[in-house]
């Protein structure tokens, strides 16, 4: 059996080099290229010393680039670390710093490049979309085509990879103060992308239009099913244009595509999806939050030839958990469906005890997809791991059937669109804001992005803020995504009695902004 996404990658090369694997504004990446670039770049590192389980950080978008990153660092033996796009230079260089990652590979094109470079001490960087030596470069910074020159005559033998081996940390919260690195080996990835493929039966023929940003684990696990059965992956980086979106699928043929609800809102609020030609599209998935009811059934109006993939997971289980047949769309409307294959999901109450069919717990999950902990983070990992099960810290029922259906979720994590945002973070960002005494952000429901955030600021005597303040001052701290939609003031915040924020009275507290 494969050990790792490596293993997989090289079988679709030796099946078909000529196959197109990636597919970016012009360029097309064949198969063959792509593993040219794999094995150029895994030679480089390791010549340079990387040794097995070293980290190195990916700034990349969505690109060939990327992906000949993402599997040369593995080739070479190295963790993955694929840093945000849309962070600032203080989250990036935390993130730099807390994984221990040797080397950085990153887009010149990158707006807080040039600060986090300042800040990165001893990481060394490999530079992408380069022109050669720029002024004040060191002898650690090397360019990316350079590097692929040179090393493309180099060894090629891939690192001595284990199913245990630590193959990639993505960071899911916390970015300030204490990050919370999810650590996933090779038999996590391997496993998780099987599974994924025994429902969703992707094949060579198959061919994605991506819109997910590949440093989140969904678009990490879509980016991986497609390349390890020989399919293509078409980027599209952007959705400030649907129109041209749904054209490159037609013009692509695409066969599938992927989404968090506030993709599929976006297109069904901006587009007509049956005025376009998506005759060949036979598969799309959700995952990322609840997907509303109605536009599920608008989707599948517009486009009744598609299967529609409701599906589940978090990033400590890899990507997947649960998926909802789509023949079970319509009688299972709500549900988040059932365990992926190799997977065991149960319902716990508070002290670990299974809870009977029909009553409300927590989901447990156990199976090789589930991570090996949080990076540094033992007593972290002590809380969310038990006897081999990941408490998920979501809160669901199960009917006669055994399709789960969540209820809420314990943690107070924001789900806006895509993304997964720490109320911490931005509370602690805006408390460096003068005249601020008390901060506490919530999220409140959407209907389009699933959350949007919102802030609620005591002020300290004395001071007279505005929401624009806010805004402004988070603007210049954060990425835009956690920047409050809607900042209110207080005189003071609900607390219980040991001195926790009542988050769930603020959510739902209309005072006037």
């Amino acid at each position: 059996m494969e050990r790792s996404l490596v293993d997989l990658l090289r079988i679709s090369v030796e099946r078909a080099p000529e196959a197109e694997a990636v597919i970016h504004a012009q360029r097309r990446v064949s198969y063959g290229e792509l593993w040219r670039q794999v094995t150029a770049l895994g030679a480089f590192l390791q010549h340079q010393g990387l040794r097995l389980g070293d980290r190195v950080a990916l700034l990349l978008e969505n690109s060939p680039e990327y992906v000949a990153a993402y599997y040369g660092t593995q080739f070479a033996g190295g963790a993955v670390v694929a840093l945000n796009t849309q962070a600032k230079a203080r989250d990036l260089a935390n993130w730099l710093q807390h994984s221990g990652a040797t080397w950085l590979i990153a887009s010149v094109r990158h707006p807080e490049l040039a600060a986090l470079l300042a800040q990165r001490g001893d990481c060394r960087v490999i530079r992408v979309a380069s022109e050669g030596q720029q002024p004040g470069d060191t002898d650690d910074v090397w360019d990316w085509n350079a590097v692929l020159a040179a090393e493309a005559t180099g060894s090629l033998t891939c690192a001595p990879l284990a199913a245990g081996d630590l193959a990639q940390i993505i960071y899911t919260s916390g970015t300030t103060g204490a990050p919370k690195g999810v650590m996933l080996s090779h038999g996590n990835l391997c496993t998780n992308n099987r599974s994924i493929l025994a429902y969703l039966k992707l094949t060579a023929r198959d061919r994605i239009l991506n819109v997910l940003p590949f440093y989140y684990s969904y678009g990490n696990s879509v980016l991986h099913t497609h390349l390890s059965v020989g399919a293509s992956v078409v980027l599209e980086n952007s959705l400030a244009y649907p129109h041209a979106v749904m054209q490159k699928m037609a013009q692509e043929g695409a066969t599938g595509f992927s989404g968090v609800p506030s993709t599929f809102a976006l297109l069904l609020n901006r587009l007509k999806l049956s005025d376009y030609d998506l005759s060949r599209v036979c598969y799309m998935t959700q995952a990322g939050g609840a997907m509303s009811p109605a536009h599920i059934k608008r989707l599948t109006d517009e486009l009744p030839h598609v299967n529609f993939f409701v599906m589940y997971g978090q990033t400590e289980a890899t990507a997947r958990i649960a998926y909802l047949p789509p023949e079970q769309l319509k009688a299972k409307m709500g549900a988040v469906g059932i365990a992926i294959p190799g997977v065991t999901m149960e319902l716990r109450d508070e002290h670990g005890t299974p809870v009977a069919p029909g009553k409300t717990g927590e989901i447990w999950v156990r199976g090789e997809n589930i991570m090996l902990g949080y990076w540094n983070s033992p007593e972290v990992t002590a809380s969310t791991l038990h006897d081999g099960w990941l408490k998920t810290g979501d809160l669901a029922q199960q009917d006669s059937d055994g399709y789960f259906f969540i209820q809420g979720r314990r943690s107070d994590m924001i789900k806006a669109g895509a993304h997964r945002i720490s109320p911490q973070e931005i509370e602690e960002a805006i408390l460096e804001l003068e005249g601020v005494a008390e901060v506490a952000v919530v999220g409140e429901p959407d209907e389009i992005m699933g959350e949007t955030i919102k802030a609620v600021v005591v002020p300290r005597a004395g001071f007279e803020l505005d929401a624009r303040t806010v805004q402004a001052h988070c603007h210049q701290r954060l990425a835009s995504y956690k920047v409050p939609k809607r900042v209110e003031f207080a005189a003071g915040l609900p607390r219980t009695s040991s001195g926790k924020v009542k988050r769930f009275q603020l959510a739902g507290n209309k005072a006037q902004s």
